[in-house]
């Protein structure tokens, strides 16, 4: 999140086909702490430098992996981060987009509903 003259923002990273606004996830590195890993991935798939500030939640989910049909668990620990600077413009090719949202309009454009309540708790602690 940042502080601007709007207000609160968010930041969201977006694919075109299928359409989603999403928060970033990834992969442990070997050796990661879930922090370290949640730091690491937020710069790659945005662009931004960030702070990590407070833990949030956790989320478990199913998906099926496109490259072979099969059946993939996933726990992502989320992390309220505010914005040090960096450039949109440098993330990584897994989204087509990233951008800043005012918060509200955020919580509105978010594809998952498990996602937005995140971003809503991170709100409420941020302001």
């Amino acid at each position: 999140y940042r502080h601007s003259d709007s207000g609160l923002d968010v930041v969201l990273c977006g694919r075109r086909s299928p359409l989603i606004w999403a928060l970033p996830k990834g992969t442990p590195d070997f050796g990661e702490t879930r922090k370290e890993t949640a730091l690491r991935e937020v710069n790659e798939e945005t662009g931004l430098r960030v702070q990590a500030e407070a833990f949030l939640d956790t989320i478990d989910y199913w998906f099926v992996r496109s490259s072979d049909g099969s059946w993939c668990h996933k726990t992502v620990h989320y992390y309220l981060m505010n914005s040090m600077g960096g450039d949109l413009s440098q993330h990584d090719d897994e989204f087509d987009e990233v951008k800043w949202f005012q918060a509200h309009h955020a919580l509105k454009a978010m594809t998952h509903e498990n996602e937005a309540k995140i971003v809503g708790k991170g709100i409420s602690l941020a302001t």
